[in-house]
């Protein structure tokens, strides 16, 4: 690689964005033209909002702990390694029953991927709009 083409490929700004949250917190590990890839911690005993999304569909991926999903009013029991793919304009919510982390991988694919194309149905913390 020549140093024009490494200085071009460093240039590219796509380093972890990183966020906490009153349930745990989020990483951002990549995003591009329709898709955004995070990792997300769930604290035990807290659960994200029971939500929708108008533009965009997800992929979830547990890598640790066991997670209740509710989708579409329909509870999901996920293990290590399991996982459950979120239509658009599905409602769901993941939540940490248990004594340790939850930690998944969530895949986004959507023509608009902001954390504004969120509608809260039910929330822990005070959010609905």
């Amino acid at each position: 690689m020549s140093q024009q083409d490494l200085s071009e490929a460093t240039s590219t700004n796509n380093s972890p964005k990183y966020d906490e949250r009153p349930w745990g917190n989020f990483t951002v590990l990549d995003e591009g033209a329709g898709y955004k890839v995070k990792r997300i911690e769930v604290l035990p005993g807290k659960r994200l909002s029971y939500q929708k999304h108008a533009r965009r569909a997800e992929h979830w991926f547990i890598v640790q702990g066991v997670a209740k999903v509710t989708l579409d009013g329909r509870e999901i029991i996920l293990n290590a390694g399991e996982y459950v793919d979120i239509p658009v304009g599905a409602a769901h919510r993941i939540e940490n029953p248990g004594e340790e982390k939850v930690i998944f991988v969530e895949a986004q694919r959507g023509d608009y991927l902001g954390e504004d194309d969120i509608v809260r149905l039910q929330d822990d913390f005070g959010r609905i709009q």
